[in-house]
């Protein structure tokens, strides 16, 4: 049995790729752009775009692709389990390419909150990708994570620069999760039975400010403190346009009601792993290289 991991360019498809290499199970991955899949080197790795369904077909079957070779982490052979992301132009052809290629089980990457008929532009955009795999009639395991750490990494550029964040809602909550702790409840709902027809709903173990988020990434770079400065609302809204119409509203609507509002947080990665949520910490002292000054 061959598991294809989709947005193979991501942190959560690339560390649930190394998690299933390294158990010995067969994995495909597949993305955008293969050759910017860090991936090993004997996992086979084909173009995929999900927004355009077809692409999909090839690497179901395992037609060949744009690199890997004879280890145990790659190999060829029909899918029978698939990890999809929820995309913006809908999941519904994907999905229906999954069914006819003989896949039996998806796990979609999904995010709490995800309502297909939200006004929220994000949320409807996950509930969409929700619906699609739930009524496929495959066995499907949802994960829902909440923030992603990750999403911190907008920082990282005037970190490196000037040791501040500049964000208009310094004490705006979040209960941010770490990729691999994503990644690893992915994993064990791809390897284990007793899965199907779940949804996870994933947070990190504690909620935190941004204020104190920017204070432990300067702990984790060196001790050295990183400033908040206050920026307006409509220069933030400036730097979110390039995410497409109508995230901007969502992502500012969202943490400006968490403002002095502790996020709740989830046990879901402990249940399922048997080890807890990695904190945002850790999370900083794993990243810290891109937040350090470059000589």
């Amino acid at each position: 049995m061959t598991i294809l991991v989709t947005g193979a360019r991501g942190r959560v498809a690339r560390d649930l790729v190394q998690r299933l290499h390294d158990a010995g199970q067969k994995v495909r991955a597949a993305g955008r752009d293969p050759q910017a899949a860090q991936v090993p080197s004997d996992v086979e790795v084909m173009a995929v775009d999900l927004a355009e369904p077809e692409t999909l077909a090839a690497a179901l079957r395992g037609d060949g692709g744009d690199g890997g070779g004879e280890g145990g982490g790659g190999g060829g052979g029909g899918v029978r389990k698939v990890f999809f992301y929820a995309e913006r132009a809908g999941l519904d052809g994907a999905v229906a390419q999954a069914k006819a290629a003989g896949v039996e089980h998806i796990v979609l990457l999904s995010a709490i909150g995800a309502d297909p008929g939200s006004d929220d532009s994000i949320a409807r955009m996950h509930g969409q990708a929700e619906r699609a795999v739930m009524e496929s009639g495959l066995a499907w395991t949802v994960v829902r994570p909440g923030g992603f750490a990750t999403n911190r990494l907008i920082w990282a550029e005037s970190i490196r620069a000037e040791r501040v964040v500049r964000d208009p809602f310094p004490e705006s909550h979040s209960a941010l999760i770490h990729e691999t702790d994503i990644a690893a409840v992915a994993f064990h709902a791809l390897t284990e039975p007793g899965h199907e027809g779940r949804t996870y709903e994933l947070t990190g173990p504690e909620s935190l400010t941004q204020r104190r988020q920017a204070e432990l990434i300067g702990a984790a770079i060196g001790g050295r403190p990183v400033r908040f400065e206050v920026r307006s609302v409509d220069d933030y809204r400036r730097s979110l346009d390039a995410f497409g119409p109508g995230v901007a509203d969502s992502v500012i609507a969202h943490v400006a009601a968490m403002v002095d509002r502790p996020a709740p947080t989830t046990e879901t990665v402990r249940e399922v792993t048997g080890r807890p949520a990695r904190g945002f910490a850790e999370w900083a002292a794993d990243h810290a290289a891109d937040f350090a000054r470059r000589a």
